[in-house]
């Protein structure tokens, strides 16, 4: 008796398998097809349903990463990288929703920069720089590495540190902004970032990452802080309780840029070194396409060579003088420079 009930639960539940096997392969033969699986912005995304079993559909909307969109429609308004479309279908009672990931590259190539160096100044060969920035014409650094970390104000013209605070063993320093006489600064793997008076560096708050992984790089436009993390995204923070409001992802005309750290907001655009590279990208914030190119390589060589010397990180622009300050990592020089399209 035991067997034969047994028995007869499996039977059941095979049934009842086989039954929603079948009703999930009809539902999933649908499918949303696109005439391309990568665009470029400006580019006409064409949007259809594939229906291989004819089931009849009385509606179809779409949306791309939560926005209505037509099943034509042309990519101006949108941020670059990867996009998650999803189309809603009715099927008389019954409504399936639908996905599909697709890639928005930049449509324009990037310019090429070149740069004249205008001045060279003494840099604390010692300070692994992670962040530069002026504020009120006063030079600012956040430097890393565990017990070494500090936050700095520095004379740029003689390179004499004029007020330092080292931070706490277990952090490691990053990048740093200012915005309304409050320094922001990230560390790298603590998830952790601090807030400080300008004037004393006392410590005023600290704050928690939200999705983005780590702390790298950042800068601000006046209203919103924007924050790097060494992946191709960009955070939008909110500078009154930190949050992360939104990103955007850095691509050219070919794919993504990975590695973003060190970040500065030049005249409407986001110069962001890319680590290990020792060179400059310029952004669009709006959309995230990369619309120039900096090599600054050829200035490691002109600092003193030494086993501890690392690639570039810093960028500073000054904009009284127009000009931007950049130096590296146990660099004994910071370089004043100008850069122009080729």
């Amino acid at each position: 008796m035991h067997i034969s009930k047994c028995f007869i639960l499996l039977a059941l539940s095979l049934i009842l398998s086989n039954c929603g096997e079948t009703n999930a392969s009809k539902i999933s033969s649908l499918s949303i097809h696109t005439s391309v699986k990568s665009l470029m912005l400006g580019d006409t995304l064409k949007l259809s349903i594939n229906n291989p079993k004819n089931l009849e559909i009385t509606k179809v909307s779409y949306q791309i990463n939560g926005k209505t969109i037509e099943d034509q429609s042309v990519l101006n308004d949108i941020t670059l990288g990867k996009k998650e479309i999803t189309a809603t279908v009715n099927l008389g009672d019954k409504t399936e929703t639908l996905s599909k990931s697709v890639q928005i590259f930049n449509n324009i190539i990037p310019s090429y920069y070149k740069y004249e160096v205008l001045n060279t100044y003494p840099h604390d060969i010692t300070s692994y720089t992670q962040g530069l920035e002026f504020y009120n014409g006063e030079l600012y650094e956040s430097t890393g590495q565990r017990g070494e970390s500090k936050l700095r104000k520095v004379n740029f013209e003689t390179g004499e540190v004029l007020k330092n605070m080292n931070l706490e063993d277990e952090y490691f320093g990053e990048g740093l902004t200012i915005l309304n006489d409050k320094i922001y600064q990230l560390t790298w793997q603590a998830k952790l970032g601090f807030v400080y008076d300008v004037n004393t560096f006392d410590k005023l708050s600290t704050f928690k990452y939200g999705t983005s992984k780590e702390g790298w790089g950042i800068c601000n436009d006046g209203k919103t802080l924007y924050k790097s993390d060494g992946t191709e995204k960009i955070y939008f923070l909110n500078p009154k309780n930190l949050s992360e409001k939104g990103h955007i992802e850095v691509y050219t005309e070919k794919g993504k840029i990975p590695n973003l750290n060190e970040m500065e907001w030049i005249d409407g655009k986001i110069f962001a070194n890319i680590y290990q590279r020792n060179g400059v990208v310029i952004i669009n914030p709006k959309t995230g396409g990369v619309e120039g190119v900096i090599d600054f390589k050829p200035l490691r060589k002109l600092v003193t060579q030494h086993p501890e010397l690392d690639v570039l990180n810093g960028i500073a622009y000054h904009p009284e003088r127009k000009t931007i300050f950049v130096t590296g990592k146990n660099w004994d020089k910071v370089f004043e420079v100008k850069i122009m399209k080729q």
